[in-house]
């Protein structure tokens, strides 16, 4: 697994379109949010700015740049070869995305620690950890889902935006509006549930016990999507 990440890692820095999926856009949208911090504090909270900073570089970042290198893979009948190998196919995948993913949570850690430090910082550590974690396992199991509906890297384009978009439209629903109305709906939503939980884990004055059932719904879409991976993933080209 670990020279699968490693060359992949390798891969990722040489592709311009990757890179800035996965570095320029998260960086420009969240510096945009922490400069502003004190408007959107106003519109919602804190921890709305923190959870719409997580989704944005889950979402743009490990999102669909995972949806893109693993489109690329197959397409050049990488993911083919590397099954011919003694690596197994979970071996593989994880090998394949771990790059994004540790990329995405460093960058996830850098950026909320900017916000605390200009800002005040989050009430309770451990539940926005677990808040981020949960997310980040939720948008791979949605990208190995995705994958295999996207024939080729450009087509990636068009197949990660539906998601891209909705994960942050909800998490900006939610952060600024709360759960106060349409509450089991919002939740529902893939971002709802882990949208309130960072809130909550930011902001402070919500039970850690109340906050942690909010973990239930984003793990039925880690289920969810590893079920739809499990049917959908393809490992050679259409024909």
């Amino acid at each position: 697994m670990l020279p699968i990440a490693l060359s992949e890692l390798a891969q990722i820095f040489r592709n311009r379109s990757v890179l800035i999926t996965s570095f320029v856009m998260p960086i420009a949208v969240s510096a945009f949010f922490i400069h502003q911090h004190d408007v959107f504090a106003e519109i919602g909270s804190l921890g709305y700015i923190a959870a719409i900073v997580m989704f944005t570089v889950c979402a743009f970042g490990l999102y669909a740049s995972s949806v893109t290198t693993l489109a690329a893979r197959r397409q050049n009948l990488f993911l083919k070869r590397l099954r011919s190998t003694a690596a197994g196919d979970a071996e593989i995948l994880t090998g394949l995305v771990l790059p994004v993913v540790v990329i995405a949570l460093v960058q996830v850690t850098a950026i909320m620690a900017v916000l605390a430090a200009v800002t005040t910082a989050p009430d309770n550590v451990p539940l926005l950890v677990a808040a981020v974690l949960a997310t980040a396992v939720m948008m791979v199991g949605l990208g190995l889902a995705t994958a295999g509906l996207t024939n080729s890297p450009e087509h990636a384009q068009v197949t990660t935006l539906p998601v891209c978009l909705g994960v942050v439209a909800v998490a900006s629903w939610v952060g600024i509006s709360g759960t106060e109305d349409f509450t089991l709906l919002k939740r529902l939503l893939p971002g709802g549930s882990a949208t309130e939980l960072v809130v909550n884990a930011w902001n402070g004055g919500v039970a850690v016990t109340d906050s942690l059932l909010l973990l239930a719904p984003t793990l039925a879409w880690v289920v969810v999507a590893a079920t739809l991976a499990a049917r959908l993933f393809r490992w050679e080209p259409r024909r």
